[in-house]
């Protein structure tokens, strides 16, 4: 596998993109109720979405066989994703939400193996061990915080694993329309679903937005929902899943780091171990195997 200069160039800043969005997200759901806000977001997000598809002549419709299998999509790697990810912030630090939700790739590779019958070799395997065990280091000094908010630990992990499943789902999506398409639809339908539930969970608590809360709004819009989603969808579609998955494991150490310099959240030696490990995760996958010697022309003739 060769990633080409646009597709790593996509890896840096998404990775710059998602991984500094996790001290937006606290501060974001610090002052507003956390679904409302993330609805704000998609709405602002979603008519720029649609300007892009628009400039790049990218047609919207979707043949009629293909609704089912995008609603599908669009729970997994969307819906379930932000609202459950969203409600673990609230409970959670920035970090820790970070890392959580960043276990998606140990789900993904599992599920890849387990569900989709993928093969995986010692290479993929030594990754997973390596990004796992990242995650454990990361949670090193967080595991008495957490254990006192169990629910946030519990929202975090299941839409890790949700996302899992919809970027394996995505991998093998049998819909032939562009990336960017599927995209605006999964949107408008997690939209409007994230919506008519901050509708009946949170109008009590509606209130004047605070100026903090719409740098954070405008931030998910257009760094999450406009770039950030059809980046990662886009690389999910054309990389192969382990790779796709574990390539932005770096984005909780991000998350961790800027949580750390924006929040003050503490750092310790566990967390720059972390880093070594999940670099190790990263290059595991994306590292170019070894060409094997081409045969000689006498094998050749025999």
């Amino acid at each position: 596998m060769t990633l080409s200069r646009q597709q790593i160039t996509l890896l840096i800043i998404l990775t710059l993109v998602w991984g500094f969005n996790w001290p937006m997200l606290k501060l974001g759901v610090s002052y507003f109720p956390p679904l409302s806000f993330r609805s704000l977001s998609m709405w602002l997000g979603l008519p720029f979405l649609a300007l892009v598809l628009y400039v790049k002549k990218v047609p919207f419709k979707i043949p009629k066989n293909d609704w089912r299998e995008l609603i599908v999509l669009a729970i997994t790697n969307m819906l379930v994703w932000h609202v459950l990810i969203i409600l673990a912030v609230q409970n959670l630090s920035s970090g820790r939400s970070a890392i959580l939700g960043y276990t998606m790739p140990i789900f993904s590779a599992l599920m890849g193996v387990f569900w989709f019958g993928a093969a995986m070799r010692w290479r993929a395997w030594l990754g997973v061990g390596c990004a796992a065990l990242g995650v454990v280091l990361l949670l090193w000094h967080e595991f008495s915080a957490i254990s006192g908010k169990p629910l946030g630990v519990v929202l975090g992990l299941v839409a890790a694993a949700f996302w899992g499943l919809g970027t394996q789902q995505i991998r093998h999506t049998r819909i032939q329309v562009p990336t960017l398409a599927i995209v605006f639809w999964m949107t408008c339908m997690s939209t409007l679903l994230m919506s008519a539930l901050a509708f009946v969970f949170e109008r009590k608590d509606w209130g004047p937005i605070p100026n903090v809360t719409w740098t954070s709004i405008v931030y998910n819009a257009f760094g999450v929902f406009v770039f950030a989603q059809a980046a990662w969808l886009s690389l999910a579609r054309n990389l192969p899943p382990l790779a796709s998955t574990l390539s932005v494991m770096f984005i909780p150490v991000l998350g961790v780091f800027s949580g750390a310099y924006f929040l003050n959240e503490a750092l310790h030696w566990q967390d720059w171990a972390a880093i070594v490990l999940i670099v190790l995760a990263i290059a595991s996958v994306l590292w170019p195997a070894s060409t094997p010697p081409a045969p000689s022309r006498q094998a050749a003739d025999a």
